[in-house]
Protein backbone atom coordinates (compact mmCIF):
# COMPACT_ATOMS: atom_id res chain seq x y z
CA UNK A 1 0.00 0.00 0.00
CA UNK A 2 1.66 2.86 -1.01
CA UNK A 3 0.91 6.73 0.66
CA UNK A 4 -0.30 8.93 -2.57
CA UNK A 5 -1.14 12.76 -2.54
CA UNK A 6 -4.20 13.65 -4.94
CA UNK A 7 -5.04 16.88 -6.64
CA UNK A 8 -8.84 17.31 -5.92
CA UNK A 9 -10.84 19.63 -7.83
CA UNK A 10 -13.94 19.07 -7.00
CA UNK A 11 -14.94 17.68 -10.06
CA UNK A 12 -16.41 13.97 -11.01
CA UNK A 13 -13.06 12.84 -12.45
CA UNK A 14 -10.94 13.62 -9.38
CA UNK A 15 -13.14 12.59 -7.05
CA UNK A 16 -13.74 9.42 -9.06
CA UNK A 17 -9.85 9.27 -8.98
CA UNK A 18 -10.08 9.22 -5.24
CA UNK A 19 -12.41 6.28 -5.01
CA UNK A 20 -10.33 4.24 -7.31
CA UNK A 21 -7.00 4.76 -5.45
CA UNK A 22 -8.58 3.61 -1.95
CA UNK A 23 -10.24 0.49 -4.01
CA UNK A 24 -6.91 -0.45 -5.14
CA UNK A 25 -5.48 -0.28 -1.51
CA UNK A 26 -3.64 3.17 -1.59
CA UNK A 27 -3.50 5.66 1.40
CA UNK A 28 -5.18 8.56 -0.24
CA UNK A 29 -4.34 12.52 1.05
CA UNK A 30 -6.49 15.03 -0.80
CA UNK A 31 -5.25 18.33 -1.44
CA UNK A 32 -7.72 21.19 -2.74
CA UNK A 33 -5.05 24.24 -4.94
CA UNK A 34 -6.55 27.08 -4.70
CA UNK A 35 -5.68 29.78 -7.38
CA UNK A 36 -8.22 31.27 -8.72
CA UNK A 37 -8.48 35.09 -9.52
CA UNK A 38 -11.66 35.94 -7.79
CA UNK A 39 -12.01 32.40 -5.10
CA UNK A 40 -12.06 33.08 -1.56
CA UNK A 41 -9.14 32.03 0.75
CA UNK A 42 -9.48 28.79 1.88
CA UNK A 43 -6.65 28.47 4.36
CA UNK A 44 -2.28 28.46 4.63
CA UNK A 45 -0.25 26.17 3.09
CA UNK A 46 1.48 26.58 6.26
CA UNK A 47 -1.55 24.64 8.21
CA UNK A 48 -1.14 21.84 6.65
CA UNK A 49 2.46 20.67 6.50
CA UNK A 50 3.90 19.10 9.30
CA UNK A 51 0.39 17.38 10.36
CA UNK A 52 -0.32 14.02 10.34
CA UNK A 53 -2.14 13.13 7.43
CA UNK A 54 -3.71 10.07 8.31
CA UNK A 55 -5.88 11.63 11.09
CA UNK A 56 -8.23 14.09 8.83
CA UNK A 57 -8.86 17.60 10.20
CA UNK A 58 -12.51 19.05 11.00
CA UNK A 59 -14.04 20.27 7.58
CA UNK A 60 -13.50 23.36 6.24
CA UNK A 61 -15.97 25.99 6.45
CA UNK A 62 -16.51 27.25 3.05
CA UNK A 63 -19.65 28.62 1.00
CA UNK A 64 -21.73 26.36 -0.77
CA UNK A 65 -22.66 27.19 -4.70
CA UNK A 66 -24.85 25.45 -7.07
CA UNK A 67 -23.48 22.63 -8.51
CA UNK A 68 -24.87 23.13 -12.14
CA UNK A 69 -22.61 26.04 -12.60
CA UNK A 70 -18.98 25.77 -13.38
CA UNK A 71 -16.70 28.58 -14.31
CA UNK A 72 -13.66 27.46 -13.42
CA UNK A 73 -11.64 25.38 -11.67
CA UNK A 74 -10.57 26.22 -8.68
CA UNK A 75 -14.02 28.52 -6.85
CA UNK A 76 -14.88 28.31 -3.43
CA UNK A 77 -17.64 25.61 -4.35
CA UNK A 78 -15.39 23.27 -5.67
CA UNK A 79 -13.46 23.35 -2.57
CA UNK A 80 -16.68 22.35 -0.81
CA UNK A 81 -17.24 19.94 -3.55
CA UNK A 82 -13.78 18.72 -2.95
CA UNK A 83 -14.24 18.98 0.93
CA UNK A 84 -17.47 16.86 1.10
CA UNK A 85 -15.92 14.17 -1.23
CA UNK A 86 -13.21 13.70 0.96
CA UNK A 87 -15.73 13.54 4.00
CA UNK A 88 -17.50 10.99 2.34
CA UNK A 89 -14.49 8.78 1.97
CA UNK A 90 -13.24 8.95 4.90
CA UNK A 91 -10.17 10.70 3.88
CA UNK A 92 -7.79 13.22 4.84
CA UNK A 93 -8.41 16.31 3.11
CA UNK A 94 -6.24 20.10 2.95
CA UNK A 95 -6.34 23.23 1.08
CA UNK A 96 -3.45 25.06 -0.39
CA UNK A 97 -3.35 29.13 -0.63
CA UNK A 98 -2.12 29.32 -4.14
CA UNK A 99 -2.82 32.31 -4.88
CA UNK A 100 0.75 34.52 -4.69
CA UNK A 101 2.16 31.75 -6.82
CA UNK A 102 -0.52 31.94 -9.25
CA UNK A 103 -0.07 35.70 -10.07
CA UNK A 104 3.03 34.25 -12.42
CA UNK A 105 0.31 32.60 -14.38
CA UNK A 106 -1.82 35.78 -14.84
CA UNK A 107 1.44 38.07 -15.57
CA UNK A 108 2.77 34.91 -17.97
CA UNK A 109 -1.17 35.05 -19.52
CA UNK A 110 -1.69 39.04 -20.11
CA UNK A 111 2.13 39.13 -21.72
CA UNK A 112 1.20 36.70 -23.83
CA UNK A 113 -1.71 38.11 -25.75
CA UNK A 114 0.97 41.42 -25.87
CA UNK A 115 2.94 39.89 -27.51
CA UNK A 116 0.62 38.95 -30.23
CA UNK A 117 0.58 35.49 -28.86
CA UNK A 118 -2.37 32.68 -27.84
CA UNK A 119 -1.11 31.94 -24.47
CA UNK A 120 -1.95 27.96 -22.53
CA UNK A 121 -2.44 28.84 -19.13
CA UNK A 122 -3.63 25.66 -18.04
CA UNK A 123 -0.39 23.88 -19.32
CA UNK A 124 1.81 26.58 -17.73
CA UNK A 125 0.39 25.52 -14.47
CA UNK A 126 0.55 22.07 -14.51
CA UNK A 127 4.06 22.70 -15.05
CA UNK A 128 4.71 25.67 -12.84
CA UNK A 129 2.44 25.31 -10.23
CA UNK A 130 0.19 22.24 -9.79
CA UNK A 131 2.96 19.40 -10.22
CA UNK A 132 5.54 21.48 -8.66
CA UNK A 133 3.71 22.29 -5.45
CA UNK A 134 2.07 18.76 -5.30
CA UNK A 135 4.94 16.72 -5.63
CA UNK A 136 6.71 19.29 -2.60
CA UNK A 137 3.46 18.97 -0.66
CA UNK A 138 4.02 14.96 -1.42
CA UNK A 139 7.74 15.19 0.05
CA UNK A 140 6.26 16.79 2.93
CA UNK A 141 3.81 14.19 4.29
CA UNK A 142 6.22 10.97 2.57
CA UNK A 143 4.06 10.08 0.07
CA UNK A 144 5.50 7.98 -2.66
CA UNK A 145 3.25 8.97 -5.69
CA UNK A 146 1.25 12.55 -6.38
CA UNK A 147 -2.36 11.41 -9.08
CA UNK A 148 -4.84 13.59 -10.70
CA UNK A 149 -7.96 13.10 -12.23
CA UNK A 150 -6.53 13.73 -16.11
CA UNK A 151 -7.45 11.46 -18.55
CA UNK A 152 -4.10 9.93 -19.36
CA UNK A 153 -2.14 6.86 -18.47
CA UNK A 154 0.99 6.63 -17.32
CA UNK A 155 2.93 2.88 -18.04
CA UNK A 156 5.90 1.19 -18.64
CA UNK A 157 7.53 1.49 -21.94
CA UNK A 158 11.25 0.60 -22.81
CA UNK A 159 12.17 -0.02 -19.25
CA UNK A 160 11.04 3.71 -18.12
CA UNK A 161 8.01 5.51 -16.64
CA UNK A 162 5.81 6.61 -20.19
CA UNK A 163 2.77 9.09 -20.14
CA UNK A 164 0.28 7.81 -22.97
CA UNK A 165 -2.94 9.14 -24.05
CA UNK A 166 -5.99 8.10 -21.82
CA UNK A 167 -8.56 5.65 -23.00
CA UNK A 168 -11.09 8.41 -24.19
CA UNK A 169 -10.10 10.14 -27.10
CA UNK A 170 -12.68 12.81 -26.85
CA UNK A 171 -11.21 13.12 -23.53
CA UNK A 172 -7.36 12.67 -23.59
CA UNK A 173 -5.44 15.29 -21.76
CA UNK A 174 -1.78 14.28 -22.53
CA UNK A 175 -1.20 17.15 -24.66
CA UNK A 176 -1.43 19.33 -21.52
CA UNK A 177 1.08 16.89 -19.38
CA UNK A 178 3.49 17.38 -21.65
CA UNK A 179 5.62 19.75 -19.88
CA UNK A 180 6.23 17.53 -16.44
CA UNK A 181 9.72 17.00 -15.90
CA UNK A 182 10.90 13.47 -17.09
CA UNK A 183 12.17 12.31 -13.01
CA UNK A 184 8.52 12.94 -11.70
CA UNK A 185 7.31 9.95 -14.29
CA UNK A 186 7.99 7.29 -11.69
CA UNK A 187 5.78 9.00 -9.07
CA UNK A 188 2.76 9.53 -11.04
CA UNK A 189 -0.49 7.91 -11.08
CA UNK A 190 -3.62 9.02 -13.25
CA UNK A 191 -6.37 6.58 -11.82
CA UNK A 192 -8.90 7.60 -14.78
CA UNK A 193 -7.11 7.66 -17.50
CA UNK A 194 -8.21 3.72 -18.21
CA UNK A 195 -12.13 4.93 -18.18
CA UNK A 196 -14.21 6.73 -20.56
CA UNK A 197 -15.95 9.85 -19.41
CA UNK A 198 -19.57 8.18 -19.26
CA UNK A 199 -18.25 5.78 -16.85
CA UNK A 200 -16.53 7.86 -14.55
CA UNK A 201 -19.94 9.60 -14.18
CA UNK A 202 -21.37 6.25 -13.34
CA UNK A 203 -19.02 5.26 -11.16
CA UNK A 204 -19.81 8.39 -9.19
CA UNK A 205 -23.35 8.09 -8.81
CA UNK A 206 -22.79 4.31 -8.37
CA UNK A 207 -21.40 4.75 -4.96
CA UNK A 208 -23.09 7.98 -3.83
CA UNK A 209 -20.89 11.51 -5.09
CA UNK A 210 -22.80 14.32 -5.56
CA UNK A 211 -20.58 15.73 -8.02
CA UNK A 212 -21.96 12.78 -10.81
CA UNK A 213 -23.27 15.28 -12.55
CA UNK A 214 -20.92 18.23 -12.33
CA UNK A 215 -20.18 20.45 -15.79
CA UNK A 216 -16.62 20.05 -16.71
CA UNK A 217 -15.06 23.53 -16.06
CA UNK A 218 -14.87 25.25 -19.75
CA UNK A 219 -12.93 28.56 -18.79
CA UNK A 220 -9.95 30.00 -17.54
CA UNK A 221 -9.87 30.06 -13.90
CA UNK A 222 -8.75 33.56 -13.51
CA UNK A 223 -10.96 34.93 -16.32
CA UNK A 224 -13.83 35.07 -14.70
CA UNK A 225 -15.99 36.60 -17.55
CA UNK A 226 -14.96 34.98 -19.99
CA UNK A 227 -13.59 38.26 -21.60
CA UNK A 228 -9.95 37.48 -22.31
CA UNK A 229 -8.99 41.12 -23.52
CA UNK A 230 -11.15 42.84 -20.67
CA UNK A 231 -8.59 40.60 -18.38
CA UNK A 232 -5.82 41.95 -19.99
CA UNK A 233 -6.73 45.32 -19.85
CA UNK A 234 -7.44 45.25 -16.33
CA UNK A 235 -4.30 43.95 -15.55
CA UNK A 236 -2.46 46.56 -17.68
CA UNK A 237 -4.27 49.40 -16.02
CA UNK A 238 -6.26 50.07 -18.92
CA UNK A 239 -3.42 50.06 -21.44
CA UNK A 240 -4.35 48.69 -24.60
CA UNK A 241 -2.80 47.89 -27.67
CA UNK A 242 -5.01 49.62 -30.56
CA UNK A 243 -4.63 49.66 -34.19
CA UNK A 244 -5.59 48.50 -37.91
CA UNK A 245 -6.95 45.36 -39.46
CA UNK A 246 -5.22 44.63 -42.80
CA UNK A 247 -5.49 42.41 -45.52
CA UNK A 248 -2.45 40.08 -46.74
CA UNK A 249 -2.55 42.19 -49.53
CA UNK A 250 -1.91 44.98 -47.61
CA UNK A 251 -5.18 46.82 -47.51
CA UNK A 252 -6.12 48.84 -44.31
CA UNK A 253 -10.00 47.65 -43.60
CA UNK A 254 -10.83 48.69 -40.25
CA UNK A 255 -9.42 49.68 -36.75
CA UNK A 256 -9.62 47.26 -34.01
CA UNK A 257 -9.50 48.15 -30.14
CA UNK A 258 -6.46 45.73 -29.17
CA UNK A 259 -4.15 42.74 -30.24
CA UNK A 260 -5.23 41.26 -27.31
CA UNK A 261 -8.45 40.29 -28.52
CA UNK A 262 -7.66 38.44 -31.42
CA UNK A 263 -5.83 35.06 -32.07
CA UNK A 264 -4.67 33.35 -35.03
CA UNK A 265 -7.23 31.19 -36.45
CA UNK A 266 -10.27 33.44 -34.86
CA UNK A 267 -13.24 34.29 -37.17
CA UNK A 268 -16.03 35.11 -35.13
CA UNK A 269 -16.05 38.74 -32.99
CA UNK A 270 -13.72 40.41 -35.50
CA UNK A 271 -15.91 43.47 -35.41
CA UNK A 272 -15.14 44.52 -39.13
CA UNK A 273 -17.75 43.46 -42.25
CA UNK A 274 -15.53 42.46 -45.35
CA UNK A 275 -18.78 40.94 -46.99
CA UNK A 276 -16.47 37.45 -47.21
CA UNK A 277 -15.46 34.67 -44.64
CA UNK A 278 -12.14 36.09 -43.18
CA UNK A 279 -9.68 34.94 -40.44
CA UNK A 280 -6.88 35.98 -38.57
CA UNK A 281 -3.84 34.98 -40.26
CA UNK A 282 -1.47 36.97 -38.22
CA UNK A 283 -0.71 39.55 -35.43
CA UNK A 284 1.77 42.07 -35.90
CA UNK A 285 2.82 43.17 -32.15
CA UNK A 286 5.39 45.97 -33.28
CA UNK A 287 2.64 47.39 -35.16
CA UNK A 288 -0.62 46.13 -33.86
CA UNK A 289 -1.73 44.90 -36.81
CA UNK A 290 -4.42 42.49 -37.21
CA UNK A 291 -4.29 40.41 -40.72
CA UNK A 292 -6.83 38.49 -42.67
CA UNK A 293 -7.11 36.01 -45.21
CA UNK A 294 -9.10 33.13 -46.41
CA UNK A 295 -8.73 29.92 -44.83
CA UNK A 296 -6.18 29.13 -47.17
CA UNK A 297 -3.80 31.75 -45.89
CA UNK A 298 -3.45 29.81 -42.62
CA UNK A 299 -2.30 26.88 -43.87
CA UNK A 300 1.26 25.92 -42.52
CA UNK A 301 3.27 22.91 -43.13
CA UNK A 302 6.25 23.80 -40.83
CA UNK A 303 6.77 25.50 -37.26
CA UNK A 304 9.49 25.99 -34.65
CA UNK A 305 9.00 25.47 -31.02
CA UNK A 306 11.27 26.76 -27.93
CA UNK A 307 11.41 25.96 -24.41
CA UNK A 308 11.11 22.39 -24.95
CA UNK A 309 10.35 19.65 -22.77
CA UNK A 310 11.28 16.16 -23.75
CA UNK A 311 9.66 12.89 -21.08
CA UNK A 312 12.32 10.39 -22.59
CA UNK A 313 15.84 11.01 -24.41
CA UNK A 314 15.63 11.52 -27.88
CA UNK A 315 18.44 12.43 -29.92
CA UNK A 316 19.83 16.04 -31.39
CA UNK A 317 19.31 16.78 -34.96
CA UNK A 318 18.30 13.50 -35.67
CA UNK A 319 14.80 13.48 -37.70
CA UNK A 320 12.24 11.45 -36.66
CA UNK A 321 8.52 10.77 -37.49
CA UNK A 322 5.58 10.39 -35.42
CA UNK A 323 2.61 12.44 -34.32
CA UNK A 324 2.48 16.28 -33.68
CA UNK A 325 -0.56 17.80 -32.01
CA UNK A 326 -0.96 22.00 -31.85
CA UNK A 327 -3.38 22.44 -30.04
CA UNK A 328 -5.67 20.86 -27.07
CA UNK A 329 -8.47 20.07 -29.33
CA UNK A 330 -6.44 19.61 -32.46
CA UNK A 331 -5.93 15.54 -33.92
CA UNK A 332 -2.28 15.12 -34.13
CA UNK A 333 -1.37 15.11 -37.17
CA UNK A 334 1.68 12.85 -39.26
CA UNK A 335 5.06 14.66 -38.98
CA UNK A 336 8.87 14.68 -38.67
CA UNK A 337 10.19 16.55 -35.95
CA UNK A 338 13.52 17.34 -34.92
CA UNK A 339 15.41 18.12 -31.71
CA UNK A 340 18.24 21.10 -31.64
CA UNK A 341 20.35 22.39 -29.85
CA UNK A 342 19.15 25.19 -27.38
CA UNK A 343 16.01 23.77 -26.95
CA UNK A 344 14.23 23.87 -29.95
CA UNK A 345 12.01 21.85 -32.21
CA UNK A 346 11.46 21.92 -35.62
CA UNK A 347 8.14 20.57 -36.85
CA UNK A 348 7.18 19.63 -40.30
CA UNK A 349 3.67 18.23 -41.09
CA UNK A 350 2.92 15.81 -44.21
CA UNK A 351 -0.20 18.26 -44.72
CA UNK A 352 -0.56 21.75 -43.89
CA UNK A 353 -2.32 22.79 -40.30
CA UNK A 354 -4.38 25.22 -40.02
CA UNK A 355 -4.04 28.09 -37.52
CA UNK A 356 -0.69 27.40 -36.01
CA UNK A 357 -0.84 29.64 -33.25
CA UNK A 358 2.40 31.45 -31.88
CA UNK A 359 1.87 30.64 -27.98
CA UNK A 360 0.31 27.45 -27.94
CA UNK A 361 2.24 24.07 -27.29
CA UNK A 362 3.05 21.31 -30.28
CA UNK A 363 3.66 18.32 -28.55
CA UNK A 364 4.64 15.40 -30.33
CA UNK A 365 3.75 11.31 -29.87
CA UNK A 366 4.95 8.25 -30.67
CA UNK A 367 1.78 6.60 -31.80
CA UNK A 368 0.18 7.14 -28.11
CA UNK A 369 3.36 8.12 -26.36
CA UNK A 370 3.62 11.99 -25.35
CA UNK A 371 7.83 12.21 -26.26
CA UNK A 372 7.91 15.83 -25.46
CA UNK A 373 7.08 19.24 -26.89
CA UNK A 374 7.82 23.20 -26.81
CA UNK A 375 6.20 26.60 -27.15
CA UNK A 376 5.57 27.81 -31.08
CA UNK A 377 7.48 30.47 -32.16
Amino acid sequence: MARVVLAMSGGVDSSVAAHLLLEAGHQVVGVFMRHGEQSPAVCNLASGVGDDPTHPKPSLQLPIARLDHKQGCCTAADAEDARRVADRLNIPFYAIDLNEEFGRIMDYFTAEYVRGRTPNPCVQCNNWIKFGKLFDYADSVNAEFVATGHYARMVERDGEAALIRGIDDAKDQSYVLFGIKQHYLKRMMLPVGEYRKPAIRELAAKVGMNVAEKKDSQEICFVTSGRYDEFVKRRREGETTPGEFVTTSGEVVGQHAGIEGFTVGQRKGLGVALGERKFVVRIEPDTHRVVLGDREELGRRELTASDCNWLTEIPVDQPLRGLAQIRYNAPAAPAEFMRQEGGRLSVTFDEPQFAVAPGQAVVCYDTDRVLGGGWID
